[in-house]
């Protein structure tokens, strides 16, 4: 087993930025920047937090997963939006070589770096957030905690840290796997078929954005919640 832990933490979906170059591919489309398919709001304020918390390397991207969604693998159909995906290969590539590669491969690589040390495990925390309705559906969770079960240290720290939430928390709904499948593809999917169970765990926190609405105290007391709650778990 790993002697020591070392944490990543990593946003994909920080922001709803769109570089100047691609700007005119939007026009007509700028209300969906800033709606919930532009960007996850709050995701990369408690990134920015749990790095702080951890002493964690912390990755983000403030670019718009509508121009290439960084928690998509090469090769899926959402990988591009309905914006971009019709866009010519030339274009197509260029996203990906400027704005999709360089963000991943630094988190990989950052990754196996500290794996490669001595006794050395990894602890990836992948933060997004959730809208509370999709396709009129209403999502009954305020925090989701993803992992694979087949993976028993993921499985086990979000037993854990589900426990602690609920203890703190009795009137919040924390859920496992939900609203998605920690199985389904992302980067902490990919990143499980690089790295072994023992020396990688790959969590994907999944925040109601109900809660980042709900004016600014309230904010900052459930990002303290989760802060509070990961720090008694992992210790």
């Amino acid at each position: 087993m790993a002697s020591t832990t070392h944490f990543v933490i990593s946003c994909e979906h920080g922001g709803n930025r769109i570089p100047t170059q691609y700007r005119h591919l939007f026009h007509g489309s700028e209300v969906l920047l800033y709606s919930h398919r532009g960007y996850d709001r709050g995701a990369l304020r408690m990134a920015r937090d749990l790095a702080q918390l951890l002493h964690a390397s912390l990755f983000v991207s403030t670019t718009s997963r509508l121009l290439i969604d960084l928690n998509r693998s090469i090769g899926h159909p959402q990988l591009f939006s309905d914006v971009t995906k019709n866009t010519s290969a030339t274009i197509r590539r260029e996203i990906l070589v400027r704005y999709y590669l360089p963000y991943r491969n630094q988190v990989e690589r950052t990754i196996a770096e500290v794996i490669n040390r001595k006794n050395s495990q990894v602890i990836h925390i992948s933060s997004h957030s959730f809208t509370p309705v999709l396709d009129g559906e209403v999502r009954h969770a305020d925090i989701g905690l993803l992992y694979d079960p087949s993976r028993l240290g993921e499985r086990d720290l979000c037993y854990r840290w589900q426990a602690c939430l609920k203890a703190k928390a009795p009137d919040l709904t924390i859920r496992r796997n939900y609203p998605y499948a920690g199985k389904a593809d992302g980067l902490t999917a990919y990143l499980r078929r690089q790295f072994p169970a023992e020396v990688y765990l790959g969590i994907e926190l999944e925040i109601n954005q109900k809660h980042v609405a709900n004016g600014r105290q309230h904010w900052q007391a459930l990002r303290h919640l989760v802060l509070q709650t990961l720090h008694d778990v992992v210790g």
